[in-house]
């Protein structure tokens, strides 16, 4: 078995697009953080997906994880 190609692995997240997005999720996390509110358990959801276009001045909020990662992009219903 050949050695992992991460530089390959690297340009393709690039290309996708997926680059730009994990870095929305981990400036959402760190902006949380700084605020000092606790994650523990709990997935930082925006209120548009980054996979449809969301970005994090779009709003963010906690969430439980299955409760964020059930919802397959669809619009929530109700914040808490």
């Amino acid at each position: 078995m050949g050695k992992r190609p991460y530089k390959r692995e690297y340009e393709l997240q690039v290309a996708r697009g997926e680059h730009e997005n994990r870095m929305e999720r981990q400036r959402a996390r760190r902006a949380m953080d700084k605020k000092g509110v606790s994650r523990k358990g709990k997935d930082v959801s925006h209120v548009k997906a980054l996979a449809k276009g969301g970005k994090n001045s779009d709003g963010y909020y906690l969430e439980s994880p299955s409760k964020n990662r059930a919802r397959n992009g669809e619009k929530p219903t109700s914040k808490k």
